[in-house]
């Protein structure tokens, strides 16, 4: 193990590592197969077989690291049964029987989340103050995973022959496995020391170091602290949520978070294990308003790969202009991501998750109205730009709102609800594809982002409302 100063540098190699290989290798699967067989077609029943088991897999690895006392013992041992089993998978996908294939598809789908549940083991070995930051470059990493992934498996297909294509995901995994023990992974509830940011060569303030509030355009006061959570007194009441925001006397007219220390359970029941993280995220004001957001918004994006082929044989351009209209996304999205790792702060995550949605859809809905692949490019661009920020936020208010005993729960809950919304689209797009045409799909893509956005504003606003009428005895029945 290295100290933690080079914590989160070590983190990002290996987790992007690891990011790269899932990323890739629904490509690199087709392109093997279509080699092998002649029909890339079949390798859409593998996929399938990888997304289904995500659903259940991801809740339980979650509560596992959540829980584990040595999680990179745990951390190692999942990320090396997803690196063979998609090993495997590459080996015998077109050569074997399709019942054999598509058991060690599901296998590989029941690891991958652990590529996701790495996120919640940041707030151990980063100082809260520098969390925000950490987070932005996180999401940077699952973009620059969506870029190299697919890049590498095309790159190695045109060069040595679609056979090849899983070779650079395969190393990827298991150089990102090898990586992972070198990490710093503190037991639950430990809290890391001050120490030097080697990435900014400035001082890390520790946890009890005061950090600076947020002020936050709606009158609150946020602190950048670590992951809050439910008092005993707001459980019982069942007004509150994990890291709502609580009046305090000594501050005439703010509001500031209260921190928690994280209740000691025993080892949870199933019911719990699949269905904590989707309490935790239904019970929490801002993590069911950030839930219903994304969620809407990922059911449009689901459609987006094969809606930017269409559109480029709608301007006039070959189909494979599709894949650079989609490489522009990807290229908006990280530099959105690496922009927000410098401004974006815990006491602005909501209005960017809000207003990055929104900025979203209107970058594609000015698709519609491209008249040329550069044009489209830009708008494409446009719109990973605000994706980015939101994928941020997104990671950043989790942690904020989460008890800290339930983070990688909530992180892989979150995750499966986006990955079900996405199939889900995907499959609406190619059911209405045609009725619609592909302007048609744009626009329906961007309305889905204005619908998360109107409804993760009003999840936001509307129970604030009703409980300042309570206070003041307005609204109540007779």
């Amino acid at each position: 193990m290295i100290g933690r100063t080079a914590g989160l540098p070590l983190h990002l190699t290996a987790a992007t590592l690891l990011r790269v290989s899932a990323e890739g290798m629904a490509t690199a699967l087709v392109l093997t197969v279509q080699a092998r067989t002649g029909h890339a077609a079949t390798a859409g029943y593998l996929q399938t077989a990888m997304t289904l088991p995500y659903v259940l897999s991801g809740p339980v690895i979650g509560s596992a690291i959540d829980r584990a006392a040595r999680p990179r013992r745990l951390a190692v041992a999942l990320a090396a049964g997803y690196a063979a089993a998609g090993t495997l998978l590459l080996l015998i996908a077109g050569r074997s029987p399709m019942a054999a294939a598509l058991c060690v598809a599901a296998l590989v789908g029941c690891g991958e989340p652990v590529v996701v549940a790495l996120t919640s083991l940041l707030p151990r070995f980063v100082a809260p103050v520098r969390l925000s930051r950490a987070y932005g470059l996180e999401a940077a990493s699952y973009n620059v995973a969506a870029i190299a992934g697919p890049g590498l498996a095309a790159a190695l297909a045109a060069t040595a022959g679609g056979q090849y294509a899983g070779a650079a995901i395969v190393a990827s995994a298991l150089v990102g496995v090898l990586a992972l023990p070198l990490l710093p992974f503190p037991a639950p509830g430990t809290t890391p020391e001050p120490h030097p940011d080697p990435l900014t060569s400035e001082s890390t303030p520790g946890p009890n170091t005061p950090a600076p509030a947020d002020s936050a355009s709606d009158g609150f006061v946020r602190s950048d602290s670590a992951p809050v959570g439910p008092t005993s007194a707001e459980s019982a009441s069942g007004d509150s949520a994990p890291g709502e925001f609580v009046p305090d006397d000594s501050a005439a007219g703010e509001l500031v978070a209260e921190e928690t220390v994280p209740e000691k359970r025993g080892a949870p029941g199933w019911a719990e294990v699949l269905t904590g993280g989707l309490t935790v995220l239904a019970h929490g004001r801002v993590l069911r308003a950030l839930t219903v957001a994304t969620t809407l918004a990922w059911l449009g994006f689901g459609g987006t790969a094969v809606t930017a082929v269409l559109l480029a044989e709608h301007i006039g351009a070959p189909p494979s202009a599709g894949g650079r209209l989609l490489m522009a996304m990807a290229v908006g999205s990280l530099l959105g991501a690496l922009a927000s790792s410098r401004w974006l702060t815990p006491g602005r995550a909501e209005p960017v998750m809000i207003g990055g949605l929104v900025a979203f859809g209107a970058a594609l809905a000015a698709v519609a109205a491209a008249p040329s692949v550069p044009w489209a490019m830009a708008a494409f661009a446009a719109a990973g730009a605000a994706e980015g920020p939101v994928f941020a936020a997104t990671l950043m208010l989790r942690q904020r709102e989460s008890p800290a005993d339930r983070l990688g729960q909530v992180n892989t809950t979150g995750g499966s609800l986006k990955i079900s919304a996405s199939a889900l689209g995907a499959a609406l797009t190619a059911a209405f594809a045609d009725a619609v045409g592909p302007v048609g799909l744009v626009l329906a893509i961007a309305a889905f982002q204005f619908a998360g956005a109107a409804a993760g504003l009003v999840l936001l606003r509307v129970p604030r409302r009703v409980r300042e009428n309570r206070s003041t005895g307005a609204g109540s029945a007779p």
